[in-house]
């Protein structure tokens, strides 16, 4: 892929520095979230009887979900599931079935009841993009199957919930065995790229694809993550996007093949829907007194910062970084969907021109950039100077390919200012699973959001 990647990319960077006019390290991909855990330091409090009463009502339409290696019952991963029709479908979250669903040769799915009961599933279709998947149970003659059993209805969309409402979570935590948590809806997830429901409890491995029901046992939403290193802070994606993929899929032909291709066209859908919103916020003001630095609108990104101690007599530094929250699930090995941005605007009037030099210049060098691996090529650059409205800049921009997801690149732009001894900034922007083409925008947007500020004499 790299022989195809290289002439693209060189035929299309001249045109973009020139556009343009074209320290921080590689972030890993966003933390706040983890899919399917969540922390478990605080032990949960009894149960009501309100939360008895659903559990009881509730637990024949609820399920274990495991996915086995194909030729044994050794366990790769489990997560759990909920009836959604009296056929004997079940929806859980993607990122349970997602071993089965890339490589169905190495892997297979069984569900396991509350009472027992157990038997294979299908893989009728997933979302990717809001973790979720649709199975239903194989009737081989053999076992009892799922038919029968009843299933859980959701919650209309016109009855939407008040915050502080209670609502319960149910999965099989810790493969240990079914239980129901209790935890209160608070809303949406602020600067969500996709909604997100905030649920005040405690989600742990395991109850991946469990439902979230109200007082009245209806879907709510979807146990999918919890928030690493905190407490009572989970997520759940909403049960209407749960629903529309049963409408949607519910008479689906089985996937029996290593599903790539369709995974491939939802990323590219949802990088397409991303990036032309992305492009359409205008770059903020890093409020910098000699640079103007592009901070990104917090619409659906966090922005974090922090400068140099008072007490520091070095390298004085202000730096900002801004991501999204949220990735998008593929494999263990790959989460994609999200963008990230930083920079860090340095004054070295104390250590000197040649002091300064040497440690702008080794944070530059020490950029991470990734190196060759099972889903991405080595990253290929490009690098030139150009002016942006008479400041100088240094320019770097690099893309990794997909291997299975044909068409995605990670894209990575550094840039440094060179226009002074003892100043300058550095940025770093990151964007990944996106098109060349779209990369090839992102690229020129980021370079067009440095400039002087107005009170620099040019």
């Amino acid at each position: 892929m790299k022989s195809c990647l290289k002439p693209l990319l060189a035929l299309a960077m001249a045109s973009l520095l020139g556009l343009a006019g074209a320290q921080t390290r590689t972030a890993p991909p966003p933390a706040a979230a983890s899919p399917a855990s969540a922390p478990s330091a605080q032990q949960a409090p009894a149960v009501s009887a309100s939360a008895r009463r659903l559990y009881e009502r509730s637990k024949s339409q609820l399920l274990q979900i495991r996915t086995l290696l194909k030729t044994q019952d050794s366990q790769a991963s489990v997560g759990s599931g909920f009836l959604v029709s009296d056929d004997g479908h079940i929806v859980t979250n993607y990122h349970v079935i997602s071993q089965f669903a890339l490589e169905p040769d190495s892997y297979r799915l069984r569900y396991a009841t509350t009472d027992g009961q157990s038997g294979a599933l299908e893989l009728l279709d997933f979302d990717a993009r809001r973790d979720l998947a649709l199975l239903r149970a194989v009737d081989d003659g053999k076992a009892p199957g799922l038919k029968g059993r009843g299933a859980l209805a959701f919650r209309p969309v016109q009855q939407p919930l008040a915050k502080g409402e209670r609502i319960y979570s149910m999965g099989n935590p810790h493969d240990v065995a079914f239980a129901v948590v209790e935890g209160n809806y608070n809303g949406l997830v602020d600067r969500s790229f996709d909604p997100l429901i905030y649920y005040a409890g405690g989600i742990n491995p395991g109850m991946s694809g469990g439902p979230v029901l109200d007082e009245d046992g209806l879907v709510v939403g979807v146990n999918v993550s919890g928030m690493m290193f905190s407490q009572q802070v989970s997520f759940l994606v909403p049960g209407e996007f749960a629903e529309s993929l049963v409408k949607r899929s519910l008479g689906a032909k089985p996937i029996r093949t290593a599903a790539w291709s369709r995974l491939r066209d939802q990323l590219t859908r949802y990088q397409d829907e991303l990036v032309s919103r992305f492009l359409a916020l205008p770059w903020q003001s890093a409020n910098h007194d000699r640079y103007r630095l592009p901070v990104p609108q917090q619409q659906f990104m966090r922005c974090w910062g922090r400068s140099t101690p008072a007490d520091s007599k070095g390298l004085d530094f202000e730096r900002s970084q801004c991501r999204m929250d949220h990735a998008i699930f593929v494999s263990g090995n790959l989460q994609t969907g999200w963008l990230d941005m930083s920079h860090e605007a340095y004054d070295g009037d104390k250590l000197g021109a040649l002091r300064f030099a040497r440690q702008y210049s080794a944070s530059f060098r020490n950029e991470r950039l990734g190196s060759p691996d099972k889903m991405r090529t080595g990253a290929f650059c490009k690098e030139r100077f150009v002016d942006r409205e008479g400041l100088p800049l240094r320019a770097v921009v690099c893309l990794r390919a997909y291997r299975k997801l044909e068409g995605l690149h990670d894209l990575t732009v550094l840039v440094t200012t060179v226009d002074a001894p003892t100043q300058g900034a550095l940025g770093r922007f990151d964007a990944r699973g996106v098109s060349f083409d779209n990369a090839l925008k992102l690229a020129a947007h980021y370079l067009e959001g440095f400039a002087w500020t107005t009170a620099k004499a040019k």
